[in-house]
């Protein structure tokens, strides 16, 4: 699909790197050709993950790093400017999240998600902004939601947070464009991962099954497929991609935003029945 090269000489942090949807992308960046940063809170999951993708060829660094604690995060920007002088690509992925009614929830069960996304993803693009300016170049991608424009219930903290990152990366598209900064985002649909698909979806109620029939598509992404748009937008063929969202979700949030959609519920039969109807009236 791409240059075997498309990525070569890139230096990019990926948070939540680890494992999931993270660990995809910095697979296909690494396959690209990219030297690579990856950050969790649990180095031993980086370790393993980092070794594993050493075998594409370039310099892979696993930094255990909290994001929500700006002296963390600042010690991971500066191993990587130490082995790499520079900081081409941030790709803002941790987070956290979990389904509860709000009338449910604490103070710190909120603040708790909110630090993780939103302060964290703001905590690693002002550090690993700094390097950007002065550099004049760097491309930072945000991992959003669609609910983050639409809203949702039961995940509030999450849509929040995540409303507020997209916030940031359409103001820091027009403020930092000044220093040659891209910011970008993608907002994902559903893409199983072993431990988020468990604690959003329990298993058991049917909700996956649900949340399939909803999407236009009638499936649920592959991790290829983000993290092959994920490549295309941090690299120099998007160089005139900036503040902009790029939803990958079959078409759900787009299913339930026309409220005619469910009319797809009515059989064949219905329609034919209101078809003649109609042409008798003429």
């Amino acid at each position: 699909m791409f240059e075997t090269g498309l990525l070569k000489g890139k230096s990019i942090i990926i948070t939540g790197g680890g494992t999931g949807l993270g660990k995809s992308m910095a697979t296909r960046f690494a396959e690209l050709g990219a030297d690579l940063v990856i950050t969790s809170r649990r180095q031993n999951v980086i370790e393993e993950t980092a070794e594993g993708l050493r075998q594409y060829g370039g310099k892979v660094l696993a930094v255990a790093c909290d994001v929500r604690d700006p002296d963390q995060v600042q010690n991971m920007v500066d191993h990587t400017v130490n082995e790499f002088g520079k900081i081409d690509i941030l790709l803002n992925n941790a987070a956290g999240n979990f389904i509860s009614p709000t009338e449910d929830l604490s103070p710190n069960a909120f603040k708790t998600v909110v630090d993780i996304v939103l302060n964290g993803t703001f905590n690693c693009t002002q550090a690993a902004g700094k390097v950007m300016r002065k550099n004049k170049d760097g491309v930072i991608l945000n991992i959003v939601t669609t609910y983050a424009w639409t809203g949702s219930g039961y995940v509030v903290p999450s849509a929040c947070a995540k409303a507020g990152v997209l916030a940031l990366t359409r103001s820091l598209a027009v403020e930092w464009a000044k220093y040659g900064i891209r910011t970008v985002a993608i907002a994902p649909g559903p893409f199983p991962t072993k431990g988020a698909w468990s604690r959003l979806a329990p298993p058991g109620l049917g909700i996956k099954k649900k949340m399939i029939n909803r999407i236009p598509l009638k499936r649920v992404g592959e991790h290829h497929e983000l993290a092959n748009l994920a490549s295309y937008l941090v690299s120099d063929q998007a160089g005139y991609i900036n503040g902009e969202v790029v939803t990958i979700d079959g078409g759900e949030w787009l299913q339930g935003a026309g409220e005619m959609n469910e009319l797809e519920k009515i059989p064949k039969a219905a329609w034919k029945l209101m078809q003649m109807k109609r042409r008798k009236k003429k």
